[in-house]
């Protein structure tokens, strides 16, 4: 993880992780607070043995080498040895679902020099999953899955409310989903412009650590949708997280984990 910078966050999120006996560990090379996004720069897990490094390049950070930490000097510390790619892609664009993986269409924007069918393709080869493309938030500048989708297993996902603020957006989502999976919507009857940050959690294991904000009385109605949503979990809340909001991300992006023994993928309905 890199909540380092970030104290409060840290604090609270430490404290929950030690009382569970749950294992983590700061990245090296990352004590700049810029290199808080983990989840983006990191390499992505397909199994045990395989980690694919995409190009850490997004618009939104054009002009920004200050952003990028130096992973082959954080992969070569952890022993890790991974397959490089040219794609551009953020981790945070990468939603794991079995044999399944959710991104939205902005990959196609930010690799103008692949054939669309030709980057699915290799983006299918290299996560040995298929894919399935949703539309891109307009209101997300950084074009990101997940804070909009999440996998509850089972082939089920849960989305976010946009129910309540976009229902030409849900309609799109609904109709590119459902063929693939069973759907449960947070509804939370009002807009919040930060209602993306709860879906945004940090899913370690059979625990999951939901961010919290200060004055937003949506953070306890998020909680609990989510928590009912995988009662297989223990859900738990993590406070002081509006300075890594603000910064535009939530306990997702400012953590990578790794599962060490993940089940076959004809395992995983």
């Amino acid at each position: 993880m890199t909540v380092h910078g970030y104290l409060d966050t840290t604090g609270h999120l430490l404290n929950i992780i030690d009382a569970h006996k749950i294992a983590w560990g700061f990245l090296p090379g990352t004590s700049s607070p810029l290199h808080i996004w983990a989840r983006d720069y990191m390499p992505v897990q397909v199994n045990k043995e395989k980690f694919v490094r995409f190009n850490y390049s997004p618009d939104y950070l054009k002009d920004c080498p200050e952003y990028k930490p130096d992973t082959a000097a954080i992969l070569s510390e952890h022993g890790l040895q991974v397959i490089d790619s040219d794609i551009i892609v953020d981790g945070g664009n990468v939603i794991s679902c079995g044999n399944k993986v959710i991104m939205t269409d902005k990959i196609f924007r930010e690799n103008p020099h692949y054939h669309h069918q030709t980057l699915i393709d290799k983006l299918s080869q290299l996560l040995e999953a298929e894919i399935v493309l949703i539309p891109e938030d307009n209101y997300d500048e950084y074009g990101h899955a997940d804070g909009m989708v999440r996998y509850m297993g089972n082939d089920c996902v849960l989305i976010n409310n946009y129910c309540d603020f976009d229902k030409s957006l849900r309609k799109k989502l609904l109709t590119v989903l459902s063929p693939h999976f069973d759907i449960t919507e947070l509804h939370y009857g009002t807009y919040s412009d930060r209602s993306w940050a709860y879906i945004n959690f940090l899913h370690v294991g059979q625990h999951i650590f939901i961010p919290m904000l200060e004055g937003d009385k949506l953070g306890e109605v998020a909680f609990r949708q989510i928590a009912e949503a995988y009662p297989q979990c223990e859900c738990h809340q993590i406070w002081g997280c509006d300075n890594i909001v603000n910064e535009g991300g939530a306990l997702n992006c400012c953590t990578w984990n790794i599962l060490e023994d993940l089940p076959k993928k004809e395992d995983i309905k």
